[in-house]
């Protein structure tokens, strides 16, 4: 396998703050990520990084191959799907939800002159259907639930057939039932073979959908830990990421996190 990102001895400095501190970490073809930490951890730091849309201050950042600042970052983003809240909110309240999918095709938002064959209407229908969302192909985008939203923002970053997928915080401000309906789709994206390798970005271990492989655990912009989920996500890894003595139990393919009772020792409860 080749590395699809790879970050040596990163660093992201702003004025006297470390946003990124020494990060060393690679994803290969076929890896599913997710990155774990609390607010103010790098995660989103990271994640701009990997989709090219910000340089390192020091250290060298790799995706699909090329090297950034070495690189026309044009040509990179394209490669790279990325759902984020600073994506979403660069969408048009009013436009139609098929457009918000197919403008993807052109790296634009908000539909204008361009002109798109009908295969490019076919795939977008088919990612709408793959997300559950087909049904709102023709609402405008500012009526859509929040759970709808999302959706809808996972399948036009899919758009492109990227070769490396993003997620930042998919399931932020979904409730239980909207949470565990895209927690299960990611589920069979991660599945897919032929899916792109991906990268999510969660404060929540219960949010973690099946078939991802490996975590990597940040604090204060540094490397708690980084691995196969199974090696890495102990609770010791997990108190030291989130400054609180927690137990991890794993349910089948799924994993949820407490605060240890005081006294006690966190252990890892496998009830799969």
């Amino acid at each position: 396998m080749s590395d699809v990102l790879a970050f040596q001895g990163v660093s992201v400095v702003r004025g006297k703050t470390r946003l990124l501190d020494d990060i060393s970490w690679e994803v290969e073809e076929g890896e599913r990520w997710v990155i774990l930490g609390p607010n103010g951890a790098g995660k989103t730091t990271l994640l701009q990084l990997a989709a090219a849309r910000m340089h390192p201050t020091s250290g060298t950042v790799r995706i699909l191959g090329d090297k950034l600042g070495a690189v026309d970052v044009f040509e990179v983003r394209p490669r790279v799907g990325l759902a984020s809240a600073a994506m979403a909110d660069r969408i048009p309240d009013g436009e139609i939800v098929g457009n918000v999918v197919v403008t993807a095709a052109y790296g634009i938002v908000g539909r204008w002159n361009e002109h798109y064959d009908t295969q490019d209407y076919v795939r977008a229908m088919e990612l709408l259907l793959a997300l559950g969302a087909e049904h709102l192909a023709d609402r405008r985008y500012g009526t859509l639930s929040e759970g709808e939203r999302k959706r809808v923002q996972i399948a036009r970053a899919l758009m492109t057939d990227p070769e490396l997928m993003l997620l930042d915080e998919p399931a932020a401000g979904l409730d239980l039932g909207g949470r565990e309906d895209l927690v299960a789709r990611l589920g069979e994206l991660a599945s897919d073979v032929r899916a792109p390798a991906l990268v999510l970005v969660t404060h929540h271990v219960e949010e973690i959908p099946k078939g991802f492989t490996d975590a990597l655990l940040l604090r204060g912009g540094k490397v708690v830990a980084a691995g196969p989920l199974e090696v890495t996500l102990t609770p010791e890894n997990l108190s030291a990421t989130f400054d609180l003595p927690l137990v991890i139990e794993r349910h089948g393919h799924r994993w949820s996190a407490r605060s240890a009772d005081l006294g006690g020792t966190p252990v890892v409860a496998d009830s799969s």
